[in-house]
């Protein structure tokens, strides 16, 4: 069982990052999924994405839980039985959960050059700091990105734009955290963007910021 890593982020959250190298029939193999989940998994048309929803359900047992304590709302957004606050990605041979007893958010991205063709789509506020020419550009975009993702995840509101309504301030090289902030309505609110790299991915964690 490849966990590749732990990450205890405050006392409350908790983060497990699994590298997927198990074919899809191993996975199957070491899961009880509900009826409903065997369908989507068969449904399933790309082998990744049947890999990485199975893998989540691994990452669920590691925590504790199973696919039976797993479910979603209308929005698409994944909610535990015991009310802890759960959110869920995966990307390639990645795949990661993030339970907290607070509303959290978390998404892992390859990084690929051509993220820099649709950097103008969701950077509006952060192009005033961003350097295409610096060598860090790709890597920085995919944290921007990672972060914004993460923020829809837990805010889970329809109509919403990564470009509109999500900010992210300012991080310089080697840094791991910034603020992050959802723009909706009179009341933005505040959040704790964490970041990180491993094997060519970026991943980022969102929480309230306190």
């Amino acid at each position: 069982m490849p966990l590749y890593k732990t990450i205890k982020i405050n006392s409350q959250t908790n983060v497990k990052i699994w590298h997927i190298t198990e074919s899809v029939d191993d996975l199957m193999q070491s899961v009880d999924l509900k009826n409903e989940s065997t369908a989507r998994v068969q449904s399933m048309k790309s082998e990744l994405h049947q890999r990485g929803f199975l893998s989540v359900r691994l990452l669920l047992k590691a925590f504790g839980y199973s696919d039976y304590d797993l479910f979603y709302d209308k929005n698409g957004k994944p909610h535990l039985k015991d009310g802890r606050f759960i959110s869920i990605t995966h990307s390639y041979t990645y795949s990661a959960v993030v339970v907290s007893a607070r509303l959290v958010g978390i998404d892992i991205e390859k990084q690929r050059n051509k993220i820099t063709k649709i950097a103008t789509k969701f950077t509006g506020y952060e192009a005033n700091y961003l350097n295409p020419d610096s060598m860090d550009y790709i890597q920085k975009l995919t944290w921007i990105w990672c972060i914004k993702e993460s923020l829809f995840k837990l805010y889970a509101t329809p109509g919403m734009s990564f470009k509109k309504h999500f900010l992210v301030l300012p991080f310089g090289t080697g840094q791991s955290k910034t603020t992050a902030w959802i723009l909706d309505g009179n009341k933005p609110q505040c959040f704790e963007a964490l970041f990180l790299e491993f094997n060519g991915f970026g991943c980022a964690i969102t929480i309230p910021q306190e």
